[in-house]
């Protein structure tokens, strides 16, 4: 009996997911959602504030707690080059405000941000831009990785980057998709490093997971891949070489995926350096800082900006107990 409810709570779950995705990109939903004075109080939760200064000052805390962080201008999907250019300058004045405050931060993007479903170059070009400025600050960059048809391009767009020398960028790499597992074995051996998370977008059934259980598995099992890398790389108590190992970046607030990583990273012999947990703003600050206190390097993904409609629906169908937060902030007035 208690079977039938789990399964009949999971299928809830994916269908309930199912809506809040397709909520995520429907206009008429943006515009009727962020008319709602209620709902910015209720994503205030998630996304640091409208303005860079906000963002800075979230990191503030969070550096002074012992935590390091990425910031992430929201936006994404521009509809003109002018728009692309606005987002990169912004990125541009973000890395000098950082250094000017003495904050630890990396940062990550969006390509659809700076113009990929637009033209290719255009992005290329704007992307450049950005992380040769990181790099004059010693800032890295991590690429997000959004909906299946745009992987090819964006892993093209590292691949450019690291031919004119920029190796101060990784990329984001989701459990969910078929190909992932082949794509961090070959990536890592051109150098790569990756933010590993489960996958936050609608993909169909014929290239990626769908059932929890068996995304869970693909993220256990590319879990292991990462450590063993970083292994591999030297990064052991017994070597004398002294290499910083490549960070194994977990982005989960699933505890059981955590202990996971935990438990192999013990069992290979990986210091905890090595492993790095990546968590979002307001979300399992409990489990944050209990890590941290274990020992673990712990990064906290810090979003902020007005276009924060898609992003705050995308984190309610990654947990329904979000949806019942934001539900219940309504009912509260």
């Amino acid at each position: 009996m208690i079977h039938l409810r789990n399964r009949k709570s999971a299928g809830s779950n994916a269908v309930l997911k199912t809506i809040l995705l397709s909520l995520s990109k429907a206009n008429w939903a943006r515009r009727m959602v962020t008319g709602w004075p209620l709902a910015r109080r209720a994503a205030s939760r998630f996304v640091a504030g409208d303005t860079l200064d906000d963002a800075l000052s979230a990191i503030k805390t969070l550096n002074s707690k012992g935590f390091y962080t990425t910031l992430d201008h929201l936006g994404e999907h521009v509809s003109s080059a002018d728009e692309a250019a606005a987002a990169t300058d912004h990125y541009l004045s973000v890395f000098q405000r950082l250094v000017a405050a003495e904050l630890k931060s990396n940062a990550s993007l969006k390509l659809s941000q700076m113009g990929l479903n637009l033209d290719l170059e255009l992005c290329l070009e704007n992307v450049e831009r950005i992380v040769r400025e990181a790099a004059r600050f010693g800032i890295r960059v991590r690429i997000d990785m959004e909906e299946a048809p745009t992987v090819d391009r964006t892993i093209q767009i590292y691949r450019i980057l690291q031919e004119n020398g920029m190796t101060n960028v990784g990329l984001v790499i989701q459990a969910y998709l078929f190909r992932s597992e082949k794509d961090v074995e070959t990536l890592l051996a051109e150098g790569c490093t990756f933010r590993l998370c489960k996958g936050a977008y609608k993909e169909p059934s014929d290239i990626a997971h769908t059932r929890m259980r068996d995304i869970n598995a693909a993220f256990d099992r590319l879990t292991e891949i990462l450590a063993n890398h970083a292994l591999t790389y030297g990064a052991v108590p017994s070597n004398p070489s002294g290499k910083v190992p490549p960070l194994t970046a977990i982005a989960t607030h699933d505890a059981d995926r955590i202990e996971f990583a935990k438990r192999y990273a013990l069992e290979i012999g990986l210091p905890k350096r090595a492993l790095e947990f990546q968590m979002l703003h307001g979300i399992r600050t409990d489990l944050q800082l209990s890590l941290s206190q274990e020992g673990y390097p712990v990064r906290v993904y810090v979003p902020y900006g007005t276009e924060w409609y898609p992003y705050f629906f995308r984190r309610l169908a990654e947990r329904p107990a979000n949806l019942w937060l934001f539900l219940s902030t309504f009912l509260r007035g």
